[in-house]
């Protein structure tokens, strides 16, 4: 018997969750760029949660079937983008990331991860056995590679590693063994030489800083020691909204965009980052929880797809404040200043919230 299908199934809990922490966000960028030249850009921000909302709510309204059903058509256009984009996009800083529209600018790579979380949830949605062969590796290596490569041309490689997080997570549901686990990481540590070779001197030296931390303070090394020390000066209850000498005086760069974790820190301590904390938790664990319950394959392995990349940019973001990670330009989702990184998580919350409307469809 089909059931009719309802808007209120769909799951407004997710996207509270969101708006709540996207909202966090907003007060965090206006307190450290309201006396600067970046002043304006928590009024941008806003501007970007709303068309996000929108177009969560929009999404939500369609079927994700609709979405699994073309992953093909959608996959090759990503891939053309990307093409496109290194040969013939704008160089903004050094890279080609953006497509110009109307003089604002989008990454591309933020809706390619939502293509890869398709793909990865149709490749596995009607695969028939309860464990994946070498040959369901290797095309789910080259689906998420390929993309993978081309971002990190751009060069890019941050959103890059973003991208294996769905393939992880996409072999994990689908039955990957222990002992193919244990190839692959090996396989990973033998490329590890191979990859050096090709990464490019700032990168480099973010990995030098990583492992020498105190080895150069004021060059290499200076965003994570800057971070650190704004996280611990704020203390148990933190310095106070718009207090935090750290981020108002420059000293933490882009304390906005990709190091908005440590300005909060500072500003709210550790009572107000554990209250933030525990949103993002409640978030993923919602998403497992949709994933659970999800009314076919599809549908569990696009949440859990979502979730991962989520969880991955969390925890290396907060990693790299706290110096567990190496610096890399990935932004904490929803709080970090950026439009393109902004819809994206909208768009992925509104298929999550498609996928619960329609659990109880037949």
């Amino acid at each position: 018997m089909k059931r009719r299908l309802r808007f209120r199934d769909a799951g407004w809990v997710l996207l509270i969750l969101a708006l709540m922490i996207a909202a966090v966000g907003i007060v965090e960028i206006y307190s450290t760029t309201a006396h600067t030249a970046l002043a304006g850009q928590a009024r941008r921000q806003i501007y970007w949660i709303l068309l996000g909302t929108f177009l969560a709510v929009l999404v939500s309204r369609l079927d994700y079937h609709l979405f699994v059903e073309q992953a093909i058509w959608l996959y090759a256009l990503s891939v053309t983008s990307l093409v496109v984009l290194l040969v013939v996009g704008p160089r903004i800083g050094g890279a080609r990331r953006w497509f110009a529209l109307g003089g604002m600018t989008f990454q591309v790579s933020e809706i390619v991860k939502l293509v890869i979380i398709v793909g990865v949830a149709a490749y596995f949605a009607d695969r028939p056995g309860k464990f994946v062969a070498w040959t369901d590796i290797a095309k789910v290596g080259a689906l998420v590679g390929l993309p993978a490569v081309l971002v990190a041309l751009q060069p890019d490689l941050g959103t890059a590693l973003t991208f294996f997080p769905i393939a992880a997570a996409g072999l994990f549901l689908g039955g990957i063994r222990a002992r193919q686990v244990a190839v692959l990481a090996l396989l990973g540590a033998l490329m590890l030489p191979v990859g050096w070779h090709f990464l490019r001197p700032y990168q480099r030296e973010r990995l030098t800083s990583y492992v020498h931390p105190k080895q150069d303070t004021q060059g290499s090394s200076y965003q994570g020691t800057q971070a650190r020390i704004a996280i611990g000066s704020g203390g148990f209850w933190g310095k106070g909204f718009g207090n935090g000498t750290q981020s108002r005086l420059g000293f933490v760069p882009v304390s906005h965009a990709d190091f908005v974790f440590a300005a909060f820190a500072e500003e709210q301590g550790f009572v107000g980052t554990l209250l933030v904390l525990l949103l993002y938790v409640a978030l993923l664990v919602r998403l497992l929880d949709g994933a659970q319950s999800a009314g076919d394959r599809a549908g569990m392995f696009l949440m859990i797809g979502f979730a991962a990349i989520l969880f991955f940019q969390i925890v290396v973001n907060v990693g790299m404040m706290i110096g567990f990670f190496p610096i890399t330009g990935i932004p904490l989702p929803l709080m970090s200043q950026g439009g393109s990184a902004a819809v994206f998580v909208f768009l992925g919350l509104g298929l999550a919230m498609s996928v619960e409307m329609r659990r109880f469809v037949n």
